[in-house]
């Protein structure tokens, strides 16, 4: 259907949860194309291809939602009276609770999710998921502080070539014990679709339900046995990037773990930990299956199933199931390194625990996965053929951005009582002291675009947010753990108040925080939001040190990245820090001795987040030894080594975890966070809820028409805003 949007046509879109307009600022309206609704209709199983098509589609919809006793989900939050489900008098209750027992009445039922079913006097039968969750989730008890990493990005003299899980507890562990922090934030260690070439960013994952045996630290795993030649292999690679200036290089480290672990993952394991292995398969049960059948199909067929011979496609087909039995021993092994990867982050989130952390390790969860991963192949069902999850045209952004990742459809998630996140959830709570939600707008609504078109032709599709946030109440309580929102840039009305009150945190970046409802200058850290994250940077924006100086916009003069004259840039930047150093100055943060003093800044900097209510104040690992460079610059793809430096001091010389613990310059900041006598207020007093609001543009619009990089959520295919700092908002 082509043209503008009629009556019916967007009734019928109201009735699945499809927006036929989006809001770009305030005051400004946009209508959705009907060649937009009309494509994501039919992308949720519905026929809107021309007017008798919409009337009898619409005529369905009414028809089926007026005879409905229940909706496929229910959400009740706990400690609220019981249950109201609106049901016709004598109308006939079986609860199946989530422990298997079966009650006649909803009144008194315990947290989890149980199944509904109610019979009408009429004979009218639903059947439907009842979520009871807790009102809140956790949260952290006291303030605490701690560092944001790229994992990969942190070498010690153990690594083979990049960052593992072995580095990370280590560095939890000194964290702990030396610095007084009360976390270690992460990149997503979510499984990577198999190169080479592997996709860099760790946001286009190709399961987000298992993590990657890339981060293994083989020598850590009980069956490997020491081999020389690879000893010596491992070295080469890391002195590569350590001494010799060269980049990370997952493919070569995978390559080389993957030969040595091959022996170990098929070696007999003890009595205890065959039962534990054994607990594991049992606990992941078909999804893990799917998975590490998925990679040894993508071993002899590649990584993109929409290639594979078409009865592979199908995960549940007669000939997946033979082509399983045939690469048995592939399989097992895959199986093995799932579990052998959960085993080494269970053992960092205990360690990070025994050095006296409160939160721990801090997990990301990634914003979908790879259309042609195993999570899509598996999942199929539940993902919107066609469609990929991208933003709408903004004030920073007139084409709008197609990150390259299929959505989950709303309708099949909420007739299985949202099983997949369910599990997506469990599965990353059990080695998680925290999560951070990317882009957690999400929970709400997607910008849905349709395959072949702009994201200018795109629209918003509704998810069922309540069950989605009850869900994540539910996963976080049951595993004590926190959750943090990554909710920067504009945000719908409504969305973060809603987070809020129950207990997600948010985010909130230093740079970002002014009060853009008034004169539009740095917010007094009084005024800060309580329940958040606060930090001075990202990893997708300028270091501390590369924005003090200045030499942010260097770098992206030299990539041709600026669209307005580098003095403008340069000018522009440099009263925007030195705004936010007279107010440093003006509180007694920043002794006048110490302006130009880059180190002193710094410090300065963190002590104003410490004056901030917020509950959880991060330090990108990178600021505590003057790293100039990002870790991944939004707009560029060729231009920039996105997502594969190391760590590296002030003149990029690649820094070791052992150095960098040792470091004084590290130290001296870490000392600012470990003091309780920076005169923070207490952050139990009610939160004032951020208002809604654009981000300022920080460096400019993204690379013009021949520059645009490869979609993604976190690789360049975004605005260049505060949202930067994480998929865009509204």
């Amino acid at each position: 259907m082509s043209g503008a949007l009629d009556g019916e046509l967007c009734r019928l879109a109201e009735l699945h949860g499809v927006a036929t307009s989006y809001s770009p600022s305030p005051d400004r309206t946009v209508a959705a194309s009907a060649a937009a609704v009309t494509a994501v209709l039919a992308a949720l199983g519905v026929d809107a291809s021309g007017p008798e098509a919409v009337r009898t589609a619409l005529a369905d919809r009414e028809r089926d939602l007026a005879g409905r006793l229940l909706p496929p989900t229910l959400v009740h939050w706990a400690g609220s009276g019981d249950p109201a489900l609106g049901l016709p008098a004598g109308t006939r209750l079986e609860v199946r609770t989530e422990d298997g027992g079966t009650r006649h009445d909803v009144a008194d039922l315990p947290t989890g999710v149980h199944l509904l079913t109610a019979v009408a006097p009429d004979g009218r039968t639903a059947r439907t998921h009842l979520i009871v969750a807790p009102d809140r989730l956790p949260t952290p008890a006291g303030r605490s502080h701690g560092l944001l990493v790229q994992l990969y990005s942190l070498l010690s003299r153990r690594s083979w070539g990049m960052g593992d899980l072995g580095d990370l507890a280590d560095l939890a562990d000194w964290a702990g014990r030396t610095a007084g922090a009360g976390f270690v934030q992460v990149n997503p260690l979510h499984a990577a679709v198999p190169g080479p070439p592997t996709d860099p960013s760790p946001y286009r994952p190709s399961s987000r339900r298992f993590p990657d045996p890339v981060h293994l630290r083989p020598e850590d795993v009980p069956e490997y046995v020491p081999d020389p030649a690879l000893a010596e292999r491992a070295a080469r690679l890391r002195a590569a990037v350590l001494d010799e200036g060269a980049l990370i290089d997952r493919d070569a480290v995978w390559e080389l773990k993957r030969q040595a672990l091959e022996a170990p993952a098929a070696a007999p394991l003890s009595t205890a930990r065959q039962a534990a292995y054994d607990a594991f398969r049992a606990e992941q049960g078909q999804a893990l299956e799917d998975h590490a059948t998925w990679y040894a199909l993508a071993e002899r067929h590649g990584s993109d199933w929409h290639r594979w011979p078409e009865p592979l496609r199908d995960p549940r087909s007669e000939e997946t199931a033979r082509a399983r039995a045939g690469l048995s021993d592939r399989v097992a092994l895959h199986t093995r390194l799932a579990w052998l990867t959960d085993t080494q982050l269970t053992a960092a989130q205990r360690t990070a625990r025994e050095a006296g952390m409160p939160v721990g390790i801090v997990h990301d969860l990634a914003v979908g996965v790879h259309p042609g991963g195993a999570d899509a192949w598996a999942q199929r069902a539940f993902f919107a053929a066609g469609m990929s999850v991208g933003a709408p045209p903004d004030a920073f952004n007139a084409r709008g951005q197609d990150w390259g990742l299929p959505p989950w459809r709303p309708d099949r998630l909420a007739d299985s009582g949202h099983a997949p996140y369910r599990e997506l959830l469990r599965a990353l709570f059990r080695y998680a002291g925290a999560l951070r939600i990317d882009h957690v707008m999400g929970l709400f609504r997607l910008w849905w675009v349709p395959e072949g078109r702009p994201p200018t032709e795109g629209t918003y599709v509704r998810y069922d947010a309540e069950a989605m946030l009850a869900l994540l109440a539910l996963e976080a309580t049951r595993a004590e753990a926190v959750v943090i929102g990554e909710d920067l840039g504009t945000v719908e009305p409504g969305v973060r108040e809603t987070l809020q009150r129950h207990g997600v945190l948010g985010t909130s970046v230093l740079w970002f925080e002014r009060d853009w409802d008034g004169d539009g200058h740095p917010l007094p850290p009084e005024s800060w939001r309580a329940d958040c994250l606060a930090t001075a940077t990202t990893h997708d924006l300028p270091s501390t040190a590369a924005r003090l100086t200045g030499e942010h916009v260097e770098l992206r003069d030299r990539l041709g990245l600026l669209t307005r004259p580098v003095a403008e840039e340069r000018a522009d930047a440099a009263a925007d820090t030195a705004e936010w150093l007279a107010l440093l100055t003006r509180l007694g943060l920043l002794a006048a001795s110490d302006a130009g003093d880059e180190e002193a800044e710094i410090r300065a900097v963190h002590r104003f987040l410490l004056r901030t209510p917020a509950r959880m104040v991060g330090v990108w690992l990178p600021d505590t030894v003057g790293d100039r460079r990002p870790q991944n610059l939004p707009g560029t793809w060729d231009q920039y080594p996105n997502w594969r430096l190391p760590i590296a001091d002030a003149t990029g010389r690649p820094v070791t975890l052992e150095e960098l613990t040792a470091s004084p310059r590290a130290r001296a900041l870490l000392e600012v966070l470990r003091s309780d006598d920076q005169g923070r207020p207490e952050p139990d007093r009610p939160s004032r809820p951020e208002p809604d609001r654009p981000s300022r543009p920080d460096q400019g619009p993204p690379p013009g028409p021949g520059q645009d990089p490869p979609p993604g959520p976190e690789d360049g295919g975004r605005p260049v805003s505060l949202a930067d700092a994480g998929p865009p908002g509204a």
